[in-house]
């Protein structure tokens, strides 16, 4: 494995321990081989789901009795909502999403095709599509994941000088565990944003921002201070 890429492997990015989705990670090496298998593994782990704690609410969507869904929300399958999460006014969750346990999905907030970890909140007007946020990661205030190249063509992750080539059309942002993005700010496809960094608002994010770090521009990221 090259040195750049060893950076954006699962292991360095995620605590699998904080999802309900934790089997699915099992036996890949990066975050994006996951993306094509999401929709498929909540049909299996739905079914599997214990009924005292979770209840079926159409086809493939299973949320948990504990979950507080607003009326006007709207959820497509296959999906799962976990414990105590927070689907708020007029969130889309377009399918094959797991909302993780105490996450919020917020006011017009639209999901598709994503893998939301434990305390996970994306509480206003974002767009996450292709993506996986890690453990208490926090899109601010219109921030999204832009998740499809202007040209639509398969999308290369660059860590370092090294570079990926994905064979996906579709990929949006992995953010790990703990990373913060400041308001309106977008991260292009492709995008890995490491462990505990913070992401400037009104940021054009691309490629592997280091953990730890403050993200203030592209040619413009200094570790934090300990």
């Amino acid at each position: 494995m090259a040195e750049g890429l060893k950076d954006v492997i699962i292991k360095e990015l995620y605590t699998l321990d904080e999802t309900i989705a934790k089997e699915i990670f099992e036996g890949a090496v990066y975050p994006w081989e996951i993306l094509p298998k999401i929709g498929d593994f909540i049909i299996r782990l739905g079914s599997t789901l214990p009924e005292e704690k979770f209840e079926k609410r159409g086809e493939n969507i299973w949320i948990a009795k504990s979950a507080k869904v607003y009326p006007s929300a709207c959820i497509n399958g296959p999906a799962i909502i976990d414990e105590e999460a927070e689907i708020r006014h007029c969130a889309f969750i377009r399918g094959n999403a797991i909302v993780g346990k105490g996450a919020v999905v917020g006011n017009s907030t639209e999901l598709k095709n994503v893998i939301l970890f434990n305390k996970v909140q994306v509480p206003h007007y974002n767009y996450v599509g292709d993506s996986i946020l890690g453990f208490k990661a926090h899109m601010g205030a219109g921030s999204i994941t832009s998740n499809v190249k202007s040209d639509k063509t398969l999308v290369v992750v660059k860590a370092g000088s090294e570079w990926y080539e994905t064979g996906l059309k579709k990929f949006g942002a992995m953010l790990a565990d703990h990373v913060e993005v400041g308001c309106n700010s977008v991260l292009n496809p492709g995008t890995i944003i490491g462990k505990e960094t913070n992401v400037y608002p009104v940021s054009m994010v691309r490629g592997f921002v280091p953990p730890n770090s403050i993200f203030k521009k592209q040619d413009d990221i200094i570790t934090k201070k300990q």
